[in-house]
């Protein structure tokens, strides 16, 4: 009665969804791809399945798929390139910059990349290399490298 042109609209939908999801990675739209292919295989094995029963698949897959995907990324989760791509603070430990005003009684100022950072540690002449160990307060703690 239908023939293979849902089925076929199913399986265009599951490219599209494919597509998009690589085209904006990071969306959950692969799952419905999937969902959508499931749904597509189904109408072409049964082409007389009528179209409410093709959308109630096409939602169960989705729940289905969601769900695996859900579980999947909790158990395997997808490590970042950088944990401390956001954190400017934690990126700067480790660090050796040079004292641009002298460290006397424990406060000064270093230079971090192209600023000047208020710091806190052991006295320092300028131009000394100080390795920063910690940043609190927004000033950066160091000590001689």
């Amino acid at each position: 009665m239908y023939g293979v042109g849902p089925a076929v609209a199913w399986l265009i939908a599951a490219l599209v969804l494919g597509i998009a999801e690589l085209a904006v990675p990071g969306v959950f739209l692969v799952f419905l791809a999937i969902a959508a292919a499931f749904t597509g295989v189904m109408a072409l094995a049964f082409p007389d399945l009528p179209v409410a029963v093709q959308l109630v698949a096409f939602a169960v897959w989705s729940v289905v798929a969601v769900t695996i995907g859900k579980r999947w990324y909790r158990d395997y989760p997808v490590e970042g390139g950088d944990p401390l791509l956001n954190d400017r603070a934690a990126r700067l430990i480790g660090q050796i910059v040079i004292v641009e005003t002298a460290l006397v009684g424990g406060q000064g100022r270093v230079l971090v990349g192209d600023g000047s950072w208020p710091a806190r540690g052991p006295d320092a002449a300028v131009g000394t290399r100080v390795r920063i160990v910690a940043v609190m307060d927004g000033a950066v703690a160091v000590e001689p490298q």
